[in-house]
């Protein structure tokens, strides 16, 4: 009975967040606003801050296979060569992106009142950047071969290698001690396997596709080796302890220059069919019932502020050398946190160093910047935004 029961709610909790999702970021769409945004609301309209009809539980793992998807159908659109000459560039933009926003989350929350390790943890929910959301918005736009972009891509996965250590720090601090060798050894393991993906990846894949197709007897063979990659590289970065969704991106990397239209188009109706859970688990996961309390409100209000000035301050100062124009691109480019900020807030929770009070201001945090930034990169990108038949990548 309780097997049929959960088979009855899967399909209903699809049909209303996958159906939400579409209308709602088609309505969107009608008013001038980025589709993305809408299909963010409708998880806040499915979820406990509204109607309670969705729990975020119910579509998690779409969720994570959506944005997987998305990730790699980007990386497939992207040459490894082009992130790698703006390396340099990409670098200091996640280094200064990371230092800015965990100062100023740190120095807001504890002026607030929170403890020491509190504001720790809110300083590093600031720093990494859901690069999932602007990889979507910028797909959307048609403008993933921009500079600004592959600066963005490119510091995105610099990013989360050094959001990894801030976040291995504070959860050393919290524990009481610095285990300095470990440390060490997942930044060396982390920093490895990005490099090694990175320059050699596509070569690789070059020379072994080819023949290990010619021995497939079955059909879709590329788009089966490009799964198994995909899910492959995932798992190991997952292990080298960077996100599984930069071993998405980089498969995808590493397959561009190799695979045939087709793993490109049946890649598209897979993302175009699991994006929106990701999309809608953002809104899922906000709960207004922890900004009542009016000081909350307020502080929550202070960080989101901080959010979305410390990446625009601190990555737009790291591709100053570029101008003004793509300073702001890049800038608010880096500006959602999304599920990545929730991850570190949920580490926090488990290990009993945060409050309530500050899990849920840094899901506040999480989804007002992922609701802000489509608007933030549509403003700052208006100039160049291609018209939608020449957009190369469509995803919605």
């Amino acid at each position: 009975m309780a097997a049929a029961a959960h088979a009855t709610s899967l399909p209903l909790a699809m049909l209303l967040v996958f159906g939400a999702a579409k209308i709602l970021g088609e309505i969107c769409e009608a008013l001038r606003m980025p589709n993305i945004v809408g299909q963010i609301i409708a998880g806040v309209i499915l979820g406990p801050s509204a109607l309670g009809l969705v729990q975020p539980a119910s579509v998690r793992e779409f969720a994570e296979l959506g944005v997987l998807f998305l990730l790699f159908r980007v990386g497939l659109e992207v040459k490894a060569s082009d992130l790698l000459s703006v390396g340099k560039t990409a670098t200091i933009v996640a280094t200064l992106g990371v230092i800015v926003p965990l100062a100023m989350g740190y120095a807001i929350y504890r002026g607030g009142g929170g403890t020491n390790i509190e504001s720790l943890f809110v300083g590093a929910a600031m720093v990494a950047t859901s690069v999932g959301i602007t990889a979507q918005v910028l797909a959307s736009m048609g403008l993933l071969s921009a500079v600004a972009s592959r600066i963005i891509l490119a510091a995105a996965v610099i990013d989360d290698v050094l959001g990894l250590i801030v976040l291995a720090v504070v959860s050393s601090i919290a524990q009481g001690e610095v285990n300095y060798l470990q440390l060490a050894i997942t930044a060396g393991l982390s920093i490895l396997f990005t490099v090694l993906i990175f320059s050699i990846g596509t070569k690789t894949v070059g020379k072994v596709l080819p023949k290990v197709e010619r021995k497939m007897k079955s059909g879709e063979s590329q788009f089966t080796i490009a799964m198994i990659l995909l899910f492959a590289l995932a798992w190991l970065a997952s292990q080298a302890g960077v996100a599984a969704i930069i071993g998405a991106f980089l498969a995808g990397v590493a397959l561009a220059e190799t695979v045939h239209h087709r793993v490109h188009d049946l890649a598209q109706g897979i993302t175009e069919l699991l994006v929106p859970f990701f999309l809608a688990s953002i809104g899922l996961a906000l709960d207004v019932n922890v900004l009542r309390d009016p000081a909350t409100l307020w502080l929550a209000a202070a960080i989101t502020v901080a959010a979305v000035v410390s990446k625009l301050l601190g990555c737009g100062l790291g591709a100053w050398p570029l101008g003004l124009t793509e300073a702001k691109r890049i800038g608010c480019g880096m500006v959602p946190r999304g599920e990545v900020g929730m991850v570190v807030a949920q580490i926090g929770a488990t290990m009993g160093t945060i409050s309530q009070q500050a899990y849920g201001i840094v899901v506040v945090m999480a989804v007002m910047t992922t609701l802000i930034a489509p608007l933030l990169l549509h403003w700052s990108f208006r100039s160049i935004v291609q018209a939608p038949e020449e957009a190369p990548l469509r995803i919605e």
